[in-house]
C-alpha cells in the first residue's frame, strides 16, 4: 500500500506536470500553487530542509505571479 504523503506528492507533481502544459495563465498558476503545497507536503514529511524552503519559495513566486496577474 503507498504512503498517503507520497500519493500527496505524487498528486502534487503531477499538477505541477500539468500546469506546464495548460495555456490559461490562471489555471496554470493554479495547478501550480496546488502543486507546489503537495510537494512542501511530502518534503515535511521526507525532514528535507533544502526541499522545504524550495516549495515554500516556489509556492510564494506562484502565489506573486497570480494576483500580478489579477490586476
Amino acid at each position: 500500500m503507498i504512503n498517503t504523503y507520497k500519493l500527496i506528492g505524487i498528486i502534487g507533481l503531477i499538477f505541477i506536470c500539468i500546469a506546464m502544459i495548460v495555456k490559461n495563465r490562471k489555471t496554470r498558476d493554479s495547478l501550480s500553487f496546488f502543486g507546489g503545497v503537495g510537494l512542501l507536503i511530502y518534503s515535511i514529511y521526507l525532514k528535507d530542509a533544502i526541499f522545504m524552503i524550495l516549495q515554500s519559495v516556489y509556492i510564494v513566486v506562484v502565489s506573486i505571479d497570480y494576483f500580478r496577474q489579477k490586476k
